[in-house]
């Protein structure tokens, strides 16, 4: 142990120190693990809740155990089996910079440990050994200065059975030292243990700390023993009841990468990743950390009835009994649905691993931006206002109040469709929203007004519209892509299934272009059947079209500019083709709306009626930097994106070029592995040969350094098990490469495990 190298992060720490680790000469070490895959399981099926920003500064990270505060709510707990007494100091040392405790064997002279540090050391004293010896250890440790002793128990015991339980009533008598349990599974192992004068308690499971910290009631702390190995694993911990951790595995891995200096950097990412979770989740302290933190995927968070613990942690540093808890049975439904959270979970899983390379988010490349150009993009509208015969006082007020809501850059955005997109409507039948996600919500909320009223979507579908539908408690029913592609007949036998069962589809959402997520394009022919279907049926078609102008050659033509019965509501977003932080989308709806008395209206005059409602109305300086953008380009986005366009274009390529590579058609047949390959837009898929989910993700962010997304998210009725999104939009060409072969490493050793 100890090479000279040190560790970048934690995840080369894991994969550097993998091989030594798994074949180790040792019986407690194996045991150890397989102690804590169960927590593994668990912490891989929980997550954190983003948060607000919180209070101001950094989070309060400290904690106070036994009397003493702790930097971090953490100590390190060295299995005793493969560490030498050399290591062990090390670790001493490394930890005695930051003032965090350890946790040490006997094998190691006592006064020397003590004299390798200022932090505070513990002692482990097995149960069921020599009492002379175990007296006289116990007599030695508070004599070189040790602040607490740990009893544990023999391999597959807990501490309240048989010598474990005489040994505690025994230890209490001979020893003045605070004394802490370790092996504690049960809640009635708990109660045994401060029967028997136990200061604290180590727990061993996750699953059943909740009723461990139940029982115990604030009255010592607890702390949890295994499977902990990110910093976020720690607020986990927090949250579901524990007052601190110890650690093994992360810090046994830094010492065998880097020795004393591996250790230090160990923990050192551990409190910055902490700090990091906190931060994330809105967290002020670590103190603050409760049930309602956590997100137990891909269902709803835990109830205060599950967790027990946590909530009479967090009522007690309320100072009150949580009366003013509110029951989650009590909110509206949608907020325990999974697709509300899928891109929490993502979130929270690149949070968790920030060195791991992510093919999920389906976002601009940063280089494209410049800070600068936002100014100039806002000066260039402003002078557009004033050479429109506007006065100083009326672009102050354009600017300053919140304007129409349905947009005051309506002009410019038909002008732009007419000459990008031979989409030639009135500036009347636009809205300007914030961002495309409105845009669904106000036409799902004018369109469905019924039970009986139906949404239809191709499935696998973009999660925004199935999220918004769940919001608006609206039915949704998915039309399933073939392998081929989107089947239009299959479209009319939903429509007609539904008729039948005496509801009625009213319409259908679709991505046309290099959809997202499975990057899918319709072809020209599908595109002319599936406008007759909705003039034949009388539905609508939700056209959402945001990588047209970030894809490269000439696109198909949109529905839109197709439609002659005003049968499509376009929807639009300059996200990915100005910049998403401006947040401005846009709905085209010319189809007109007759009221009881005959008079008519535009269905976008509808929709800003709602939008007043919603949002008031979109921001002006958005707007101003969008309009900015579109004037420069003379409306042609197409334009404006040429370069971004050829970038996106070269990306894919690049991706699919190293799936080639590394997995070339005899081996990914072989596999049972297949992509398909998009021509343009942000997203691939592949379809692997095993279950695709959260657990699987988080291994290969972890194990693998590499996330993607998995398609089950995209299928509101089920599916997509076995599919994989892959975004390639947000990585260097370099980036690409090293994520593609992290990937097929993943996938191949995946298949074998399957």
């Amino acid at each position: 142990m100890g090479e000279s190298m040190v560790a970048r992060s934690l995840d080369d720490n894991a994969r550097l120190a993998r091989e030594e680790l798994d074949s180790a000469p040792s019986e407690f070490l194996p045991a150890r693990e397989r102690e804590s895959a169960g927590n593994r399981e668990v912490f891989g099926r929980t997550g954190l809740r983003q948060g607000g920003s919180g209070q101001p500064g950094p989070p309060d990270t400290a904690t106070k155990i036994l009397g003493r505060t702790w930097p971090q709510p953490f100590a390190v707990g060295l299995p005793a089996g493969p560490v030498r007494p050399e290591d062990e100091l090390d670790v001493v040392r490394a930890a005695g910079r930051t003032g965090l405790p350890v946790l040490v064997g006997a094998f190691t002279g006592l006064a020397a440990l003590a004299a390798a540090t200022d932090g505070p050391l513990w002692l482990r004293l097995p149960a069921g050994g020599d009492r002379d010896t175990m007296r006289d250890l116990a007599r030695s440790a508070e004599a070189a200065g040790f602040e607490a002793l740990v009893l544990t128990p023999g391999p597959g015991r807990p501490a309240g059975d048989g010598a474990g339980a005489a040994d505690l009533a025994w230890l209490r008598s001979v020893a003045s030292l605070p004394l802490l349990v370790a092996g504690v599974r049960t809640a009635a192992d708990a109660v045994l243990a401060l029967e028997r004068g136990a200061d604290g308690l180590v727990a061993e499971e996750l699953a059943t700390l909740p009723s461990i910290a139940a029982a115990v009631a604030g009255r010592v702390p607890v702390l949890l023993y295994g499977g902990v190995r990110r910093g976020a694993d720690i607020l986990v911990s927090l949250a579901t009841g524990a007052d601190a951790v110890l650690l093994d595995r992360p810090v046994l891995e830094g010492l065998v990468v880097g020795g004393r200096e591996g250790v230090a950097e160990v923990l050192e990412a551990l409190a910055a990743e902490l700090a990091g979770a906190l931060a994330f989740t809105g967290t002020g302290s670590a103190a603050d950390a409760g049930p309602e933190l956590l997100r137990t995927a891909p269902g709803p968070v835990p109830t205060a009835a599950a967790v027990p613990g946590a909530v009479a942690k967090a009522a007690a540093a309320r100072g009150g009994a949580g009366d003013a808890d509110l029951s989650k049975a009590d909110l509206h439904t949608s907020v325990s649905d999974p697709v509300l959270d899928t891109m929490n979970f993502l979130n929270e899983v690149t949070h968790r691993y920030p060195d791991a390379i992510s093919f999920a988010p389906g976002r601009p490349y940063d280089g494209f931006f410049d800070t600068e150009e936002i100014f100039t993009h806002i000066r260039r509208y402003l002078d557009h206002l004033a050479e429109q015969g506007s006065s100083a006082r009326q672009i102050r007020t354009a600017m300053y109040q919140y304007g129409p809501t349905a947009g005051q850059i309506r002009e410019i955005i038909a002008d732009s469709l007419r000459a990008d997109e031979n989409i030639d409507v009135p500036a009347a039948s636009i809205v300007v929203t914030v961002g495309a996600q409105e845009a669904m919500l106000l036409v799902l909320r004018a369109l469905l007004s019924g039970p009986d009223d139906v949404l239809l979507v191709a499935s696998p579908c973009y999660v925004g519209i199935t999220g918004a539908a769940r919001l608006l408690d609206l039915t949704v029913t998915a039309v399933e892509e073939r392998e081929e592609g989107f089947s239009c007949a299959d479209l009319e036998a939903a429509i007609l299934r539904e008729r039948a069962l005496g509801r009625r589809p009213r319409a259908f959402y679709v991505i046309p272009d290099h959809s997202n997520p499975s990057g899918t394009t319709m072809s020209t022919d599908t595109r002319t059947e599936l406008l007759d279907i909705a003039e034949r049926h009388g539905i609508l078609l939700l056209e959402d079209s945001p990588y047209r102008m970030v894809s490269p050659g000439t696109p198909l033509p949109t529905l839109k500019s197709l439609d002659r019965a005003r049968s499509v509501v376009h929807l639009g977003s300059f996200a990915k083709t100005v910049f998403p932080g401006a947040r401005v989308g846009f709905a085209v709806a010319d189809q007109r709306v007759v009221d009881d008395s005959g008079r008519t209206s535009l269905l976008a005059d509808e929709l800003a009626k709602i939008k007043s409602m919603v949002t008031v109305n979109t921001s002006s300086l958005s707007q101003a930097a969008v309009a900015g953008t579109l004037l420069a380009a003379g409306g042609r986005v197409s334009e404006l994106n040429s370069e971004a366009a050829a970038h996106y274009g070269e990306a894919m390529r690049a991706t699919l070029a190293s799936l080639d590579a590394h997995l070339p058609a005899a081996r990914r047949e072989a596999l049972g592995v297949r992509w398909n390959e998009p021509t343009g837009g942000f997203f691939l898929t592949l379809n692997v040969p095993f279950r695709a989910d959260n657990e699987a993700l988080t291994r290969s962010a972890q194990e693998y350094g590499v996330i993607w997304t998995p398609m089950a998210y995209f299928h509101p009725q089920g599916g997509g098990h076995h599919g994989i999104r892959l975004s390639t939009s947000y990585l260097t060409t370099a980036e690409i490469e090293e994520g593609t072969a992290r990937l097929v490493r993943f996938i191949t050793d995946q298949s074998a495990r399957s």
